[in-house]
């Protein structure tokens, strides 16, 4: 059974399965100590994992991991699932596109907006997640903005004619057109009535994460008072000149009971910023995210986003060329766990649980995120060439939905 499970991570010709091949069990090198596994799966649940001899080990050289989590992700493959042509059909490819890079599970991202389109998005959104060759990969949504900063650099690449104050009505609208799915909710809280949109959002099930913001410590400690827990892409949504005491980072660094959210494309945060995040708040809190645009997954060239030209060059970096400043982010969630790595000189399994077991737990996904008896079996196989994670087999409930 070991060579049948080899040849079948190597030798496949790059498919997607559609709904996929049932899985009863799959073999090689177990993420958290590289030792000889095979793992038994029923019905789509993880039942045992089972000690293989060391002595087979030099058989295997693919690992298998948890499938990866992405909070963040504003689109995929072509597909912005904040645009004005969103389809089930567009978001079907993107969760196809994502599985080839190993993530089982997702939350797409609408960024600020006019109200109609959050509105309109939500519900298509919504009716993708009912859908059961996908729906096992969605099991929500996060709403970035639109209650941001409107101040240039802290609003980032948001739209500052759509950026507005909070309004506890019209969040709920978004979450009736999302069928009660909006997970995850980004806001400045500095701005006139985010700290009760934050007490109300968290009094119903939304876990509230502070970004694109110019608050001061007390403003941010008063939000963490009401319940906001992340800090969304920490280092990211912030001006470039800020003052050297009074900013946003050094309380979030601060409180303990934020936990960062970070981009580690190698683009939006310096090696020293990841490393000094990493130690401050440890391997058990930071959670990995993409936060890719519509033309993650694409080839590198000129492209119209938001209205706007920008280039993507060869090593994934996407700039709007007259300011020469980032557009957004292109490179997959596991580009994130390859570079964390290097980074900070962690393990292969903490930088994995950065992105999968980290973000299952702090969302409440308890069927996922973990290889342990009676969780979902969401997998990723994949090999290391080098710094390089290479994804060869995404099994999402037991099926296999990608194999290379």
């Amino acid at each position: 059974m070991k060579c049948r499970i080899v040849l079948l991570v190597f030798f496949l010709t790059p498919m997607l399965l559609g709904q996929g091949e049932h899985v009863s069990h799959i073999e090689g090198l177990f993420y958290l100590d590289q030792s000889p596994v095979r793992i038994d799966i029923k019905d789509g649940i993880l039942s045992k994992i089972v000690r293989l001899p060391e002595s087979d080990k030099s058989s295997y050289n693919s690992y298998i991991a948890p499938g990866f989590i992405d909070v963040q992700i504003n689109g995929y493959a072509s597909i912005d699932f904040s645009g004005a042509d969103l389809t089930v059909d567009g978001i079907r490819r993107a969760t196809r596109a994502l599985w080839q890079n190993g993530v089982t599970t997702f939350f797409p991202t609408i960024i600020t907006n006019s109200h109609q389109r959050i509105k309109t998005n939500f519900a298509v959104l919504a009716e993708a997640l009912r859908q059961e060759d996908i729906g096992h990969s969605i099991p929500g949504f996060h709403l970035e903005g639109p209650y941001i900063s409107p101040e240039d650099g802290f609003r980032g690449a948001h739209l500052q004619e759509f950026v507005r104050q909070p309004d506890i009505n019209q969040l709920s609208e978004y979450q009736k057109a999302a069928d009660g799915k909006i997970l995850f909710l980004t806001l400045a809280p500095e701005i006139e009535g985010a700290i009760d949109l934050v007490e109300y959002a968290v009094a119903h099930g939304i876990i509230v994460g502070i970004g694109h913001t110019a608050a001061d410590a007390e403003q941010i400690r008063r939000a963490v008072d009401a319940g906001a827990s992340i800090s969304t892409h920490l280092g990211n949504g912030c001006a470039n000149m800020i003052h050297r005491h009074n900013n946003p980072l050094w309380p979030q660094l601060a409180d303990d009971r934020l936990s960062p959210s970070l981009i580690v494309d190698g683009h939006h945060l310096r090696p020293e910023e990841v490393r000094t995040f990493y130690k401050v708040k440890g391997a058990e809190r930071v959670l990995l995210i993409s936060d890719a645009l519509d033309l993650a997954g694409m080839p590198p060239g000129e492209y119209i986003a938001g209205g706007k030209k920008v280039v993507m060059t060869p090593d994934g970096t996407i700039k709007y060329p007259e300011q020469n400043v980032l557009a957004g982010a292109s490179l997959p969630i596991g580009r994130g766990v390859q570079n964390i790595m290097i980074y900070t000189q962690c393990s292969l399994a903490d930088a994995v649980h950065m992105a999968s077991r980290n973000p299952a737990r702090h969302f409440g996904l308890s069927d996922r995120g973990e290889i342990v008896p009676g969780k979902r079996a969401d997998l990723v196989v994949f090999t290391r060439n080098g710094d390089t994670l290479e994804v060869q087999k995404t099994i999402l409930a037991g099926k296999i939905v990608y194999a290379q």
